[in-house]
């Protein structure tokens, strides 16, 4: 007879690289889709959040100056990781999100085929985005994209892992420093993506996870001062949308407010164009 007593989990938050506990010390239940309980997670407060835009502010400076390729090279490693992990990231998704095995293999898959098809362009958007513009005089005319800075944002509550995925991947390797909240209802394989993360050669503060209810969280980083832009990919209530549009408008940052796509079909590069500035840059000839 075994009367092994099974280890339940309290996972935490992942800000600036590390695994601390919400600052409020709250947690709450989640729940696979037969209501079993599956573990306890962090419920973030906006402390939290103030915390997670210091530590991004800290992350950009380094790795918005790191060059296209080695930032290409970071997401790569990170898909490397998420292959190794293949089976947990299928278990977790089966769980959150209720799929049969096949299902959840290929959201995995995807997921994981989804960074390395972004890795790609770290070195090849600024071409497509960027242009020499001719103009009439003795002068170089240059377009050039640049990263916005710390972006917050929301991802997808049906979507745990490629959605989450698909939202992270276009924003950091525009050279951008995120806060993402991860999905309410099945933030497990967000979590077991942080675990990831810190082994993948991610700078610290470069991508920060919150669990929580982004209605707490949102408004907070939507009229931070030091936060840029906002995605709000993963906000279902219009008007918390509407809200937030208002809060951001304060301290004129971007808002992203896109419809939630089919996650299986490969992206665009709207993504991408969402969270980089268009920076003209003049040069006299011969200088």
């Amino acid at each position: 007879m075994n009367d092994r007593v099974e280890v339940r989990k309290t996972y935490k938050l992942f800000i600036g690289g590390a695994f601390p506990r919400s600052e409020s010390g709250r947690t709450y239940e989640v729940h696979d889709t037969d209501d079993k309980f599956l573990a306890n997670a962090a419920k973030a407060s906006r402390k939290d959040g103030r915390d997670a835009v210091l530590a991004a502010r800290k992350g950009f400076a380094a790795w918005s100056s790191a060059t296209a390729y080695n930032r290409g090279q970071v997401l790569y490693r990170v898909a490397e990781v998420m292959e190794g992990r293949r089976e947990q990231f299928i278990t977790d998704v089966q769980a959150a999100e209720g799929l049969g095995d096949k299902k959840s293999a290929r959201v995995v898959d995807s997921a994981i085929d989804r960074l390395v098809w972004y890795a790609g362009w770290a070195d090849k958007y600024a071409q497509v985005l960027g242009n020499t513009n001719p103009v009439a005089g003795p002068y170089f005319n240059f377009t050039i994209p640049e990263p916005t800075g710390v972006v917050a944002a929301v991802a997808p509550q049906d979507s745990s892992l490629l959605g989450l995925v698909s939202v992270i991947a276009p924003i950091v390797v525009t050279g951008n420093a995120l806060i993402v909240i991860a999905s309410t209802k099945c933030p497990i394989p967000a979590i077991t993506l942080t675990e990831v993360l810190a082994t993948a050669d991610v700078p610290n503060g470069v991508i920060n996870v919150l669990t929580g209810d982004p209605a707490e969280i949102t408004p907070w980083l939507a009229s931070h001062g030091d936060v840029n832009a906002i995605d709000l990919t993963g906000v279902t209530s219009q008007d918390l949308a509407k809200q937030l549009e208002i809060e951001a408008a304060g301290t004129v940052k971007r808002v992203r407010r896109p419809a939630q796509p089919n996650w299986l079909t490969t992206p665009d590069l709207g993504r991408l164009a969402s969270f980089v500035e268009i920076k003209t840059v003049w040069h006299p000839i011969g200088a």
